[in-house]
């Protein structure tokens, strides 16, 4: 069990660790991280590296801007390639230069383990951890096996995934717990907002995905679908929670809907929508999770080019790509992909939701038993428990007197 005795540091000096990340989601994940590994170590260490707004507001200092790295799609990338090799070589040759007492990659593959491959190289006594698995379970499982040679534990978001490490020959791997576990309090509904659920005008969300090619995709056969629905969708409300730079846009193009969505763009909005919704049509993604997490009922949809379409089914190798599908072993949430994307699939999938039976009740009671696997054995917040293995590995590196035991 993690945290089952927590570790305090008292050293002689400060540790020193190097946190890597490449993008929002994981600069989040290492400000969480930071705060844990102070709170253990007495404030008793030193962060360097890479990482975004949230680490910075921490103290950290980052090697150059991490919107440098932060970059998806295969052209975008072409365009940046110099760039991405130049920061690279120049993360590697800071760590180098200033060998740590441990390498912390988070997320962002492509990026951070380019970096952990030439710091194995020129410090192979320097022990680095993955926080955040690449989805070998899904896709290319040979980096598992690979990733031996330069990672030294792998921190998984998902209970499946040590498994999955173990069948592969990979690295070590601890399930840490993921971050929306402790979102539960403003995901849920209580009384009141079940009350609203249940209402013959029910609330239906609408989440065509953050980026713009996803919801160029996607809005406009969700809106064909809405027409469809609309007669039996009398009084409903629907809420379509966006980012903020493409909420205008969205605004625009939903505008001559059968029943034109309210755009939200707060957090606060977003989790007061969750906690209202009845059922929600998404594209699939991590806020599968969220909504999943939050007991709401949903059909899941995407659609990609033609040839990306084409080599994800050649490579992939799991029954389903929603990640509370796998998390459960069941695929319990309709996912409609590709050809099955059409205005008419949607609909037959999301009425039943809404108005209630077994196709609902089922969702609905595979769905209550997922916060239970995602706890699994873990004592602590996620972040705290990526920082105990951490710890746990700096001292089988150091000597046994330069630890104790946490006060209880």
């Amino acid at each position: 069990m993690i945290g089952a005795s927590p570790l305090r540091l008292n050293l002689q000096k400060p540790l020193n660790i190097v946190l890597i990340a490449g993008e929002p989601s994981g600069d989040q994940l290492g400000a969480a991280l930071m705060r844990s590994l102070r709170l253990m170590t007495s404030g008793r260490i030193q962060f360097h590296g890479v990482g975004g707004d949230a680490m910075s507001a921490l103290g950290f200092q980052s090697l150059f801007p991490m919107s440098d790295i932060t970059v998806m799609g295969f052209v975008p990338v072409i365009k940046k390639l110099s760039l991405l090799l130049n920061r690279i070589k120049q993360t590697a040759d800071a760590i180098i230069k200033n060998p740590p007492d441990m390498v912390v990659i988070i997320d962002s593959p492509d990026f951070t383990h380019r970096v952990a491959k030439r710091v194995r190289k020129a410090l192979p006594s320097v022990p680095i951890v993955d926080y955040v698995s690449p989805t070998v379970w899904a896709w290319r499982p040979q980096r598992a096996r690979h990733m031996r040679r330069y990672i030294d534990h792998v921190l998984a978001l998902f209970p499946f995934e040590p498994a999955s490490y173990y069948q592969l020959n990979g690295p070590p791997c601890t399930y840490v717990g993921h971050p929306l576990i402790q979102k539960l309090d403003v995901l849920r509904a209580g009384a009141t907002d079940i009350a609203v659920r249940d209402l013959a005008a029910p609330t239906l969300l609408i989440l065509p995905g953050s980026r713009r090619s996803e919801i160029d995709r996607l809005l406009p056969v969700f809106g064909k679908a809405i027409e469809l629905m609309a007669p039996k969708l009398q009084g409903a409300k629907l809420i379509l929670p966006a980012v903020e730079h493409l909420a205008a846009d969205i605004f625009t193009r939903v505008a001559d809907w059968a029943i034109v969505p309210r755009i939200v763009t707060s957090d606060m909005e977003k989790h007061t929508a969750f906690r209202l919704a009845r059922a929600a049509l998404c594209a699939s993604g991590t806020v599968t999770l969220e909504l999943a997490l939050a007991n709401v009922p949903m059909v899941a949809c995407y659609k990609v080019s033609p040839v990306e379409a084409m080599i994800a089914r050649r490579v992939l190798r799991v029954s389903s790509v929603l990640l509370p599908n796998l998390i459960l072993g069941q695929n319990v949430i309709p996912e409609l992909l590709q050809d099955d994307c059409t205005p008419e699939r949607i609909a037959g999938a999301i009425m039943p939701l809404l108005e209630g039976g077994q196709e609902r009740d089922d969702q609905l009671a595979a769905l209550a038993r997922l916060d239970t696997i995602m706890r699994g054995d873990i004592t602590q917040s996620p972040s705290d428990a990526a920082a105990y293995v951490i710890l746990s590995l700096v001292q089988d590196r150091m000597a046994p007197s330069q630890f104790i035991p946490a006060e209880t």
